[in-house]
This record gives structure tokens, C-alpha cells and sequence, in this order.
């Protein structure tokens, strides 16, 4: 019983940022964001009655890594791992432990959504692989309560994230395919490594921020806006909303208690630059996650002048440019 899925990660327009339930992962305000075709992640679930226990191995680009064996491992990576493989148990009603191995193409950790598609091709293997049959918004249930994010990593395309009022209710659906807009996103990595404060644990202090309640009660009019940008395919009107909801998202970060500085010196080099790009002609626009890295939007045609500026820029390291992708799928090839 085995099944390997792949799965995007997302770039949020309008940010998730803290839980109204922390165990059910039950989001504040509801999100739009658009699957990203250049940061997957592939993963292989086999179940067996010949495992003992679960076992969790992390595969990067050139080795691979057991980074543990068993739910009582210290390592909290893999604890949630184990975790998420009992909520797909219980609906199964099957005792089998599950060897998982799991493999990023991008930097993982680094506020890039690796969580997301992580936990999106972990739901979609693991219920193959238990010969489970669930519709959509089943499996967006599900992966969300893996990782919040990761309910956006299941439909295609552009994604919005309803945010709910119990389980049920809160799951993620397409509002357009990845063909709709010839959108980019430009990752501009500016640091790779994991960073310090993982957003799970960022988001606990989220109600102590003096500007949340603000932010919240501004969403639902900012959600309609952006998908009027979206069916329009408004790139002005889109990169306007979506810095804003950025900013915002990190004022209140920055304002929580304690603070939460997730920006360094290139993330400001890189905001400014695009300020200036901007007066010279070029629609290209910022929005960041839970991190120092940026994401830079615009459309195809001006992907070249942008990656090519963004990538002179001193202290950036890698530019990874991405479509608008397909949500989380199985494939035939697998990892073991």
C-alpha cells in the first residue's frame, strides 16, 4: 500500500496570519493565494503491517536524511508527521504504521510555504495509499490540520482559504485554474536556511499585537478586491491590495510581544528597489511571507527585466522563478 503525490507550495495574496482554533488550525481571516510551479514537494507513503513504528526521512537534492524513526523522536518535524499519519488513520480505521520519505525542491523552512506543500503531498499519498476515496474539500480539510497553509496547496491554481466556523467549514477551493493570468511569481532567496521562528510558533503571540483586530476587520472588504483584481487580471490593482495585506501582516508580527522581526537588510533593498522599478515603468510587486525572502509578481512579459534586476541585487542567492501550478496530484514515481 504504497502512493507518492507532489505538491506546490503557495504565495498568499491576502496572508494567513493567526488561529481562531489552535488545535483544528482554524484561521483568523480567510486567504487568496496562487500555486507555485518551481517550489514542489514529492512525497512517498507506503503503509505495512511489517513497520513497527513510523518512520520519517527528510531527502534533500543530494542525500538523504533520517532525521527520525519514531513519534517519541524529540525531533517536532517529525512528531507532526506522525500526527498528521493518525488523522488519515482514524478516518481509515487502520493501525498500520508508514515509512514516509519525503523530498523539497526548494529551501525548506525559510518562510518559502515548505510546510504547505509538505503537508498537501503528505495528505494526498497517505489517503491513496490507505485506499481512501475523498472529495477535494475533504483532503483540504484534512492537510489543514497538518499546516494551515497547506489546504491551499490542494485544489489547482488560485486558491481561496474560507475560513469557517468549525472544521467543516473552513476549506480551501479554486477560484481559477493555473492557466487563468500569465502571472509570476520570482522568489528572490535571500537566506536558505531554516529560519529561526517557524510560523506556527510566530502566530502564538499574534492576539498581543495592538494592530491585529484592525487587520482583521479589514480582510473580508480586501478578499472582494482581490478577486476583482483576479477575474480583471489587474495587475496594478492586485500588487497594490497585496502589498498592503503584506505590510500589514508584518506590522503585526513586528508589534506582537514579543516581536517578531522576520525582514532583514537585503528583504528592505529588495522592497525599495521594486519601489523605484516601479517609477521607471515596471508593474512589478512585493509580498512576503513568514520570512526574509521575497516574492516579486508581475506578469510573463516582464519576467526577464525583473529577474535580471532582482538578481544584481547584493546578498540575493538564488531566483526561482514560478507559474501559476496545478494543486497537489499523485504520481507514478516513487521515492523508495
Amino acid at each position: 500500500m504504497k502512493a507518492t503525490a507532489i505538491a506546490p507550495a503557495n504565495i498568499a495574496f491576502i496572508k494567513y496570519w493567526g488561529k481562531a482554533d489552535d488545535a483544528l488550525r482554524l484561521p483568523l481571516n480567510s486567504s487568496i493565494s496562487m500555486n507555485l510551479s518551481g517550489c514542489v514537494t514529492t512525497t512517498t507513503v507506503e503503509f505495512s503491517p511489517s513497520y513497527r513504528e513510523d518512520i520519517v526521512e527528510f531527502m534533500d537534492q543530494k542525500a538523504l536524511t533520517i532525521l527520525s524513526r519514531s513519534r517519541e523522536d524529540s525531533q517536532s518535524e517529525s512528531l507532526r508527521v506522525c500526527n498528521h499519519l493518525d488523522s488519515v488513520r482514524v478516518r481509515a480505521g487502520s493501525s498500520w504504521h508508514a515509512r514516509v520519505v519525503t523530498k523539497n525542491f526548494f529551501p525548506k523552512g525559510a518562510g518559502i510555504a515548505s510546510s504547505a506543500s509538505g503537508f498537501a503531498a503528505l495528505t494526498v499519498a497517505a489517503v491513496e495509499a490507505l485506499g481512501l476515496t475523498l472529495s477535494e474539500k475533504e483532503l483540504t480539510i484534512i492537510a489543514r490540520l497538518g499546516s494551515g497553509s497547506a489546504c491551499r496547496s490542494i485544489p489547482d491554481g488560485f486558491v481561496e482559504w474560507q475560513k469557517g466556523k468549525n472544521s467543516q467549514t473552513s476549506f480551501a477551493y479554486s477560484l481559477y485554474p493555473e492557466n487563468h493570468w500569465d502571472l509570476l511569481d520570482i522568489v528572490v532567496v535571500v537566506q536558505k536556511s531554516q529560519k529561526k521562528i517557524g510560523s506556527t510558533e510566530g502566530m502564538d503571540g499574534v492576539r498581543t499585537s495592538p494592530f491585529l483586530g484592525k487587520r482583521i476587520r479589514n480582510i473580508p472588504d480586501r478578499i472582494k478586491e482581490i478577486k476583482h483584481a483576479l477575474a480583471h487580471k489587474d495587475i496594478e490593482f492586485l500588487g497594490a491590495l497585496m502589498e498592503e495585506d503584506c505590510i500589514n501582516m508584518h506590522a503585526v508580527a513586528m508589534t506582537q510581544k514579543p516581536p517578531i522581526y522576520y525582514w532583514n537588510g537585503t528583504t528592505m533593498d529588495i522592497i525599495r528597489s521594486v519601489c523605484d522599478w516601479r517609477m521607471q515603468g515596471i508593474p512589478a510587486y512585493f509580498t512576503i511571507d513568514a520570512g526574509p525572502n521575497v516574492h516579486l509578481i508581475c506578469e510573463a512579459k516582464d519576467e526577464k527585466i525583473v529577474s535580471k534586476k532582482a538578481s544584481k541585487i547584493i546578498g540575493v542567492q538564488q531566483i526561482i522563478v514560478n507559474k501559476p501550478a496545478q494543486g497537489a496530484r499523485l504520481v507514478e514515481e516513487h521515492l523508495f
